[in-house]
């Protein structure tokens, strides 16, 4: 039996015995000097201790309905998750996904590798060429020092297996390094653009002495962008080859040494026709595995317009786990605001920020209507207003955020929230 995914959760919990300073924005100037355990500990409350704004926050139910709806949904369709950690880089969120049974965890680069093996991840992915001779050397040296750590790169090139295998003929490591064959497709981002050039690169994994051909890989969410009918047949398209590669392979006696095949793909968009295809049945063992990563918190735009559970029937949505709050600063005009958040603090590139709710100054909550973000500066938002809007310089704005792989690595410490109440504090590692 395949042992499960581990990490070491010693390292993880020692995250708690930092201390918070004012290197960590947001957080109260009251905190400083303590722990970010004992201030988790303190159940501070969001608008009653001094936490300075913009501030982004976690919503710890949403977290765990997230968590838990992924989990239950892979074992009922007979596939793996290995979640991109990129999206967060928050190891105590890691281990959440651990403890909710994933596979593994997949990286973009070696400085996330050696930040996932700080906290003693052992089992990645990493979704690209490892080329570099400087992270070739530190992956050798990790990998002859843990013999539990299982590690699998992509190779697109007959090129990129030559380079590899030249800087690993130099250090000679003590097990060959896994390479997964990657498929892409015109139009797309990195991989094999056909087939017949994908069969050459698995040839040439197959034939180096310092690498082990160990299965295909793929991402279709470079492919489509929306939830149309072309978009999700246009995936659909793409991994039937994905299948046909795997079979090619195995006709052509490439897996036949292999006692798993691992075959991966799917990101946040369009899982379930990925997990139609890989989990179909196959004439060699297959490990099919997932990479979604965003799941774990949602959003309130990209992926909520494109998520499998936004249209599956008898799926309960994942939930949006990301909120930003930010003061408004001015009223210049009748139909503007400016709120205190920006670039640095929000995410743009797949939305702005969706106003959701007005903190006025007495406290009183309510939904914000007739409100849209309409462009970020760096440290401003520019809030349009219709006419009934009661926008006050002062109040308090909560938005929904869009695409959260490019909202964690503005922050290094976020909190964690049950309603107002701080529950915990999320160390990020970008």
């Amino acid at each position: 039996m395949q042992q499960l995914m581990e990490m070491d959760l010693s390292t993880v919990a020692d995250i708690r015995s930092e201390r918070i300073s004012w290197r960590f924005k947001g957080l109260p100037s009251s905190t400083f000097g303590s722990t970010i355990g004992e201030v988790a500990d303190q159940r501070l409350d969001l608008f009653a201790d001094e936490f300075v704004g913009p501030l982004v926050v976690l919503d710890a139910d949403a977290l765990t309905h997230n968590l838990t709806t992924m989990s239950k949904w892979c074992d009922n369709h007979g596939v793996k998750l290995a979640p991109h950690g990129k999206t967060t880089m928050a190891p105590q969120l890691f281990q959440r996904q651990v403890e909710h049974g994933v596979w593994g965890m997949t990286a973009a680069n070696a400085s996330q590798l050696r930040v996932y093996r700080a906290f003693g991840v052992s089992r990645i992915l990493l979704a690209n060429q490892l080329l570099d001779p400087a992270a070739l050397r530190w992956l050798v040296a990790e990998l002859d020092h843990d013999s539990r750590f299982e590690f699998s790169c992509w190779a697109d090139s007959e090129a990129g297996v030559a380079l590899m295998s030249e800087t690993l003929h130099e250090l000679q490591p003590s097990r060959p390094i896994d390479v997964l064959v990657e498929l892409g497709a015109p139009g797309g981002r990195t991989g094999a653009r056909d087939l017949e050039t994908a069969l050459a690169v698995a040839r040439a994994i197959d034939q180096s002495p310092l690498l082990r051909l160990a299965g295909v890989s793929g991402y279709e969410g470079a492919l489509a962008h929306d939830a149309s009918e072309s978009s999700q047949s246009i995936v659909d398209r793409y991994l039937a080859d994905l299948r046909t590669l795997v079979l090619r392979m195995a006709d052509a006696g490439m897996l036949d040494e292999l006692d798993e095949v691992i075959v991966t793909a799917g990101g946040s968009a369009y899982f379930d026709q990925v997990a139609a295809t890989l989990a179909q049945p196959w004439p060699v063992p297959v490990n099919p595995v997932l990479r979604s990563g965003a799941y774990i918190t949602h959003d309130d735009g990209f992926y909520r317009g494109i998520s499998p559970f936004a249209r599956i029937d008898g799926v309960e949505p994942f939930r949006s786990a990301l909120r930003a709050w930010a003061q408004v600063t001015s009223r210049p005009q009748r139909d503007l605001a400016l709120l205190t958040i920006g670039k640095r603090d929000a995410s743009f590139d797949e939305g702005l920020p969706e106003p959701q709710l007005l903190r006025r100054r007495d406290g009183a909550i309510a939904p914000l209507t007739q409100a849209k973000v309409t462009a970020l500066n760096d440290q401003h938002a520019f809030l349009q207003l219709g006419a009934e809007a009661t926008v006050r310089v002062g109040d308090w704005v909560g938005l929904g955020l869009s695409h959260p792989c490019t909202v964690f690595d503005k922050w290094q410490l976020i909190p964690v929230v049950r309603g107002t109440t701080v529950v915990d504090l999320i160390r990020t590692y970008f």
